[in-house]
């Protein structure tokens, strides 16, 4: 999660893994849930623990454990591994979506933030149920994870609709689908409001929301509105695919995590020019973000 490098490894065999000889070579729903949890869901971008090195921990694939600690809540992400004791292993199918897009585990304590849930509310059944599918076949680890503790109110989803994305024929809506559905971007590159919530409403895609990834290790995100002087609106179609797939910016500095380009790059060439396509349509915002100087130095 660090930086290219340090994931391309992790992910590469995790990809070899899923597609291989797993169950994913021979039904169809566990290879979308793999392709989705690998890709454009980037699960592992949090679920999977980080060592000293800020390297993925291997033998904790999915476990959960990885520390978010922010003023409104102090959480660790989810073991999502079917271990019985201590992940999901003794969840119905139901009670795990419920938990992706209505935001409330079995004892009906909420988990969001961070999980993106409201993201998740606009899943697809068919996506939700075959990356439900996908978790039931990978390695149970026995990972016991603290529980969260939150200072802000919290109230879970409403039901999700469950609707069908829309056809890849109709590649704008597609790529909505994918970016406002499964890539949850817009919980990070959305600037906070006063209260420190994402502003959807005045602010959507506009960056700015900074991310704490240890001590003296801050990010923050990136405008990726259309803006033509403090967003994208310059880039050409490559350069933001680039920016998604490989983490290098228009002018070719590293881009920082949390962005999992590591796992986007997983995503087929039609998803990733359908992400483009939409944030083209996205209202333009200028908002100038400023890199904070652990990024500068870090991701030259």
């Amino acid at each position: 999660m660090r930086h290219a490098t340090l994931l391309s490894s992790f992910v590469a065999g995790l990809t070899l893994a899923f597609v291989g000889g797993s169950a994913a070579a021979d039904d169809p729903l566990v290879a979308r849930g793999a392709y989705l949890v690998n890709g454009p869901v980037a699960c592992g971008s949090c679920h999977t623990p980080l060592g000293p090195d800020f390297r993925p921990i291997m033998d904790k694939t999915l476990a959960g454990g990885f520390h978010f600690d922010e003023p409104a809540f102090n959480a660790y992400s989810a073991n999502i591994t079917p271990d019985k004791e201590t992940g999901i292993g003794g969840w119905t199918d139901e009670e795990i979506i419920h938990a992706i897009r209505e935001g409330a585990q079995k004892d009906g304590r909420i988990i969001f933030p961070p999980m993106p849930v409201p993201t998740y509310n606009n899943m697809s059944d068919d996506d939700v149920k075959a990356i439900v599918a996908y978790l039931r076949t990978v390695k149970p680890v026995k990972n016991a994870v603290p529980m969260a503790r939150y200072n802000i109110p919290q109230q879970a989803m409403p039901p999700a609709k469950g609707l069908p994305a829309p056809p890849k024929s109709d590649k704008v809506a597609y790529g909505g689908y994918i970016v406002n559905a499964l890539g949850h971007c817009f919980e990070c590159h959305t600037t906070p409001g006063p209260q420190g919530a994402p502003d959807f409403a005045g602010h959507l895609g506009a960056g700015g929301f900074e991310i704490t990834l240890g001590p003296s290790m801050s990010v923050r995100t990136a405008n990726i509105t259309p803006d033509k002087e403090t967003g994208i609106g310059t880039w050409t179609d490559a350069q933001i695919a680039r920016a998604i797939t490989e983490g290098i910016g228009e002018d070719g500095h590293r881009l920082a995590p949390p962005m999992a380009y590591d796992y986007y790059k997983n995503m087929t060439a039609d998803d990733v020019d359908a992400v483009v396509a939409y944030l083209r349509t996205i209202p333009p915002i200028n908002n100038k973000v400023e890199r904070t100087a652990f990024q500068q130095k870090a991701f030259p």
